[in-house]
């Protein structure tokens, strides 16, 4: 005989099993990304906000860190030899996207797989360095947003030109892992003979090689530097500034964020906005998207930033239509 208490019992059940299967359906599935970093998370030795706004982005989209996506972060430490490894662990992992930064990470990434879709966050010409069939249709299983330090190469020697007219002989600093750097170094080269100046070529692969590297300049009698665009030295913006002031070094650098660091100035793409872009690309790709049909984006607008403290203490007269022509002026 059924008791009023197991009808109740039974009904009870009854319907929690039927209500278990409706809200298993409606839980939100994590997607995990990889995220393949060049340099390490340090906030205190790194303070620009790239890896952040790549978060802040996924934000804006609905996306929620242990929620609804899971991001796996592997951090190179400024060691490019690490990357193949850290390329390999994401890889195995099975992640839906790879975000790579920089254009050796994105290079090895490549390399590492050719069924996970990437997106670069930030590449230097990505179809001259065989990244991608076009930029209109990148092709095979990569996208992302490419910056234009090539471009803009010949810009940062005539801003250096306008601050030292007496300007001879220039260094351009290197990464030699890097092999996007021998464009610019030959954009930079093509540029100075138009001006009647020599460039003298300088590598430095890690932190140590600063020193030997600033030396080297100093011994060559070089006026001025040029820092090239790499994940690596944006990392070390601090460091790079300090020794440049030390050693009476003008430099300028590729972003902004190694000018508030220090650096006398810097002329380059917005390269926070890039990162929160790239977010956007992983939107469209876990939603269905081929990353070889989704157009590769050139951001446009070119900011210029000048710190007047280290230029008053290098000794530079900063001409009043230089300051009225840059972007951001950092007492």
């Amino acid at each position: 005989m059924i008791t009023r208490r197991k009808l109740l019992l039974a009904l009870g059940a009854s319907t929690l099993a039927t209500a278990l299967p409706a809200y298993a359906q409606t839980s939100p599935k994590i997607r995990r990304i990889g995220f393949l970093a060049a340099r390490s998370r340090s906030i205190l030795a790194n303070p620009e906000p790239y890896y952040e706004a790549f978060e802040q982005g996924m934000g804006k989209l609905g996306y929620v860190e242990g929620r609804t996506i899971a991001i796996e972060w592997r951090y190179a430490d400024g060691d490019y030899a690490r990357l193949p490894g850290l390329a390999a662990e994401l890889v195995r992992l099975n992640v839906e996207v790879l975000v790579t930064h920089g254009s050796v990470a994105t290079q090895i990434a490549q390399t590492a797989t050719r069924t996970i879709p990437i997106v670069f966050a930030a590449a230097n010409d990505p179809v001259g360095s065989g990244l991608a069939a076009s930029l209109a249709r990148p092709g095979g299983n990569i996208t992302g947003l490419a910056i234009s330090s090539i471009d803009v190469s010949p810009k940062h020697l005539e801003l250096l030109k306008t601050l030292l007219p007496k300007l001879a002989r220039i260094a351009f600093l290197a990464n030699p892992d890097n092999s996007s750097h021998a464009a610019i170094l030959k954009s930079v080269q093509a540029a100075a003979r138009t001006i009647g100046v020599k460039v003298l070529a300088v590598e430095a692969r890690k932190a140590e090689d600063f020193e030997s590297a600033f030396a080297k300049m100093v011994q060559e009698k070089s006026q001025a530097l040029i820092i090239a665009a790499d994940a690596f030295y944006i990392g070390l913006g601090r460091q790079l500034a300090a020794i440049a002031l030390k050693k009476r070094m003008p430099a300028i650098f590729p972003y902004r964020e190694q000018v508030a660091a220090g650096g006398l100035m810097s002329y380059g793409q917005d390269l926070a906005n890039h990162y929160r872009l790239a977010a956007a690309y992983v939107d469209k790709i876990l939603k269905g998207a081929k990353p070889g049909d989704l157009p590769i984006e050139q951001p446009a607008g070119i900011h210029l930033a000048l710190n007047r403290k280290t230029a008053k203490a290098l000794g530079l007269a900063i001409p009043q239509e230089f300051l009225l022509r840059a972007d951001e002026v950092i007492e």
